[in-house]
């Protein structure tokens, strides 16, 4: 079964709230972050990316950096622009993202639940990746921003959750980008915690380097503590839980840096083209393909092997075109493919390729969710960028720290 254990976030105050929320940190890069904080000092982008405070040409490895992070989070607490609840409580989190919404629980999930795969997962990480994230999370003894994670529809929790949410909420506002955040808190956790017990198995959407961080940080502290009882609160991250029937995924598509000057008659022998393709795919299997100023429209063969990763478009394009006509056979480390998040339109691929950064773009097909469901449930992995998940969670609304 899941576990819930509700926290005492330290959080902005309602008037104050729309300077510090902010996009998570791995969802822009340090120029658009120092862009996005120029004039707020306040902003939670100091936090989860220091180095914006730092010189331009300073590592992001650093130890400065993480430094900085932590200095940062330090004042915010000290000069009370955030401030701690005075009791444990659950929050109930709806995004609203052109008209439809999206609700979920905010709480933290336990470590434990992650290690024994109570908390599954569908993507490999990067030791890299990890490795910063979790310097982060120790510097810091906080956890600053919350992973995405979601579960099979249940009617109880949606009672509570529906019930949760008649009061007036402790934030609602719109971001810059058009989103609106609701936040209500529950200081009667109890009955969602009882809910949970029924839930046999939770699912990472998105932040799977931060769950595995707060693993490895926690297996650090518990280390360094003689006397772990496992209920301290490095045991615990914040995340917040949605019905999968709420979540909203879009493509995750590809650009080819470099193909050869006959590609498009290499394709036209190897799959049917039709020319003058929507640029969107309208259903599971199809691809849309810009190359030479045009896009072209085609169909994925279909796989022989019939487990869930292999039925994938991202598996089959992986298959059937990246490896035998391009020879990208590893695309997390293959210099010659970069991933493109669907909510930068097809617009943005067109660009890539009409300016020469790309010599061809693939719009995908979305994976669904009920797919990243079943991948989990067998114990596979994901191919790398199968998931744009939309809209994104706010940061610096909820702190955990410990």
């Amino acid at each position: 079964m899941a576990h819930l254990h509700p926290f005492k976030a330290w959080r902005p105050a309602p008037e104050n709230v729309e300077e510090i929320a902010c996009v998570p940190y791995d969802v822009i890069n340090v120029n658009e972050a120092r862009t996005l904080a120029e004039g707020k000092p306040n902003s939670f982008l100091h936090v989860i990316r220091p180095e914006i405070d730092l010189p331009g040409d300073i590592d992001p490895y650093d130890d400065a950096v993480y430094e900085k992070g932590a200095e940062n989070l330090s004042q915010l607490l000290s000069d009370h622009i955030l401030q701690q609840e005075d009791q444990p409580c659950i929050y109930i989190y709806r995004l609203i993202w052109k008209g439809r919404p999206q609700t979920g629980i905010f709480s933290c999930v336990s470590v434990q639940d992650y290690n024994d795969e109570v908390i599954l997962k569908h993507e490999l990480t990067r030791p890299m990746k990890e490795d910063d994230r979790t310097r982060h999370i120790l510097t810091q003894q906080a956890h600053a921003e919350p992973v995405m994670i979601t579960f099979k529809d249940d009617d109880q929790t949606q009672q509570l959750i529906d019930e949760a949410v008649q009061k007036d909420p402790l934030y609602d506002f719109v971001a810059s980008d058009g989103v609106t955040h609701r936040l209500w808190n529950v200081e009667d956790t109890t009955p969602f915690e009882q809910a949970f017990e029924n839930i046999p198995k939770l699912y990472i959407a998105d932040g799977h380097h931060r769950c595995k961080s707060a693993s490895r940080a926690a297996a650090e502290k518990r280390e360094k503590n003689n006397n772990h009882t496992g209920m301290e609160e490095y045991n615990f991250f914040p995340a917040v839980v949605f019905p999968m029937s709420d979540m909203r995924i879009l493509a995750y598509n590809r650009i080819v840096h470099t193909v050869p000057d006959d590609f498009l008659s290499q394709l036209g022998k190897r799959f049917e083209l039709r020319k003058d393709a929507d640029p969107s795919p309208s259903q599971k299997g199809d691809l849309s393909i810009y190359i030479d100023g045009a896009w072209y429209g085609t169909t994925l063969p279909v796989t022989e092997n019939p487990n869930s990763v292999e039925q994938l478009d991202v598996h089959r394009l992986q298959e059937f075109l990246l490896a035998p006509m391009l020879d990208i056979t590893d695309p997390r480390r293959d210099k010659n493919i970069s991933f493109v998040g669907g909510i930068r339109g097809t617009g943005e691929l067109e660009q890539l390729v009409d300016k020469g950064e790309a010599g061809m773009a693939i719009s995908m097909y979305p994976t669904s969710i009920e797919e990243l469901i079943a991948v989990s449930d067998e114990g596979l992995l994901m191919p790398p960028k199968s998931t744009w998940f939309e809209p994104k969670l706010r940061s610096g609304l909820l702190v955990h720290t410990f």
